[in-house]
């Protein structure tokens, strides 16, 4: 199966870790990544914390952990490509893949990665 469908069909919650350039870690709540093919994903972002550790490194790792199922799940490790702040672009995004419209007013910004490693939640 596709990544982009394991995660179009597979409920569960995500967190998504950054660190600022001195390697000060974040981790934050996320909805499940929004693909473009099958090596790009994007998040709608605030102004907040992880989108200021991005500007200083685009390192990134996704956690995914399925819903109902222990151990199960997926980690992504990102690298930060590029990002949109043009509201028009982000109001496209948000048809597109059809985000709910009470998270727009806060949403700055639409952060790409591309997947450079997909691994399990738990290896055994």
């Amino acid at each position: 199966m596709k990544l982009s469908e394991y995660f179009e069909k597979t409920k569960g919650y995500g967190v998504l870790a950054t660190s600022d350039s001195k390697g000060k870690v974040d981790v934050a709540a996320y909805s499940k990544p929004f693909f473009e093919g099958e090596d790009t994903v994007g998040f709608a972002m605030y102004d907040r914390l992880t989108h200021t550790n991005l500007q200083g490194n685009p390192s990134a790792a996704y956690l995914f952990v399925e819903r109902d199922k222990e151990n199960e799940g997926k980690r992504l490790y990102l690298k930060k490509t590029r990002e949109d702040s043009d509201g028009k672009k982000i109001d496209e995004f948000f048809k597109k893949f059809k985000i709910q419209e009470k998270y727009r007013p806060a949403t700055k910004f639409i952060v790409y990665f591309k997947i450079e490693k997909i691994v399990p939640l738990v290896e055994f």
